[in-house]
């Protein structure tokens, strides 16, 4: 099985106990936010914080979670690249193979920083570093695609390379989407015309 590792970093939950529990059935270790990790943990899945794989803990009141070298180099390597592989086994880095992400919503607000406190940064860049390294790394942001999932880990042991690709442009179509629905806000709230 070429998944081993998957990082989950969800605001919609819907889904994500049994997808998780489907993982972990097939020996996929699992990181999560604080957030993720606690839910997940209630519901009697063990998982590894990524404050333990970061040695930081959350900060600027949960401004900056996931925004570290261990989790990026993870996620950015090829695998095929034997100098990416040696500076991750030098630095103790061990690669993440899927990242499940979806984005906080965007609330529409009456003041800016409302507006700003809600824009979800993090996730947007998990999910976009995931997309850009799509032949290494799964890159999930719709529950939808959950049990395609593990069917295709039950048939194969992995993504095949054209549904990755399709997994790929949808990550990049919601960041976009995102960023979108942003500019719009941002537009109307400062009176911009753009």
């Amino acid at each position: 099985m070429n998944i081993r590792r998957a990082l989950i970093s969800v605001w919609d939950k819907t889904g994500i106990v049994d997808f998780a529990m489907q993982l972990k059935n097939r020996n996929i270790s699992i990181l999560a936010t604080h957030g993720t990790s606690l839910f997940l943990r209630e519901h009697g899945l063990d998982v590894v914080d990524i404050d333990q794989l970061t040695g930081f803990p959350q900060l600027l009141d949960g401004r900056v979670k996931t925004m570290h070298p261990k989790i990026f180099a993870a996620v950015l390597a090829r695998i095929s690249d034997q100098n990416h592989l040696k500076q991750l086994s030098q630095l103790g880095i061990e690669p993440i193979d899927m990242v499940v992400v979806n984005l906080r919503p965007i609330p529409k607000a009456s003041d800016e920083k409302s507006l700003l406190e809600s824009i979800d940064i993090g996730g947007v860049a998990l999910l976009r570093a995931a997309a850009k390294n799509y032949r290494d790394v799964v890159p999930i942001c719709d529950q939808n695609d959950y049990a395609f999932v593990i069917d295709s880990i039950d048939q194969c042991g992995d993504i095949v390379l054209q549904e990755r690709r399709r997994l790929c442009a949808k990550a990049f179509f919601i960041c976009g989407e995102y960023d979108l629905a942003i500019h719009k806000m941002l537009s109307d709230l400062f009176a911009i015309e753009s």
